[in-house]
């Protein structure tokens, strides 16, 4: 199911599944990427996946890139493996005060806003990856007639908790943070805790997310 195994410098081997960004693609990804947390390997000290690569680092002075690479060709990757994926709903408020891209978005996709919300919340999207800034999930797939490009001149601040679209993703931005995304909302739900020390991720790799539309009040009186 990989493609290629390569060096990444001194510490770390590139698992390269090929160049297609797809939920076929990205669930050998996150197949791979859970059965090397689950085998517990010795050296092993961070794995980064990705949409369609796995970067795993290790300790030189417990094993090597031969080594490692051996290992990763041999493991056994069942497919029926049930690794826990969840099911999340997320609720989201679209009032004008968080939806600071509607506008921009009602002129590049040439649909209008209650279109784009219906269909954004008629979606259930899958998380390819989290990165960029820590728990920021990168949900996929939007429908073709719902994919624009990020803004020309990304803000300086976006709000934590903002809801975002770009290409053929949603992201919720876990902590306020430049961007560029096209915002279409906010969420008063804590994606990130960082006093989680285990799992501090709300959503991981292989999740599917249901986002609901909530009212201000219910966003303003909103108890996790």
């Amino acid at each position: 199911m990989i493609k290629n195994i390569s060096n990444l410098g001194d510490a770390a081997l590139y698992c390269d599944f090929g160049k297609d960004i797809n939920k076929e693609t990205n669930t050998k990804v996150i197949r791979y990427f859970k059965s090397i947390q689950k085998e517990n390997i010795e050296g092993v000290n961070n794995l980064t996946p990705s949409y369609n690569k796995l970067i795993v680092s290790f300790d030189l002075r417990k094993t090597n890139f031969k080594d490692l690479k051996r290992l990763i060709e041999n493991l056994e990757i069942n497919k029926s493996d049930n690794f826990k994926n969840k099911r999340i709903k997320i609720p989201v408020c679209t009032d004008k005060s968080f939806s600071l891209d509607i506008k921009r978005l009602e002129k590049k996709l040439t649909i209008n806003k209650e279109q784009i919300y219906e269909k954004f919340f008629n979606k259930e999207f899958f998380c390819y990856m989290t990165g960029f800034i820590a728990g920021m999930p990168f949900l996929g797939d939007l429908d073709i007639n719902m994919r624009a490009k990020r803004l020309e001149t990304p803000r300086v601040k976006v709000p934590k908790g903002s809801v975002g679209l770009t290409e053929q993703f949603a992201n919720i931005y876990t902590f306020e943070s430049p961007g560029g995304w096209n915002i279409i909302g906010n969420t008063p739900l804590n994606i990130f805790d960082s006093s989680k020390e285990k799992d501090p991720n709300l959503i991981n790799p292989g999740d599917t997310v249901i986002f609901n539309k909530i009212s201000i009040d219910e966003y303003q009186n909103y108890n996790e």
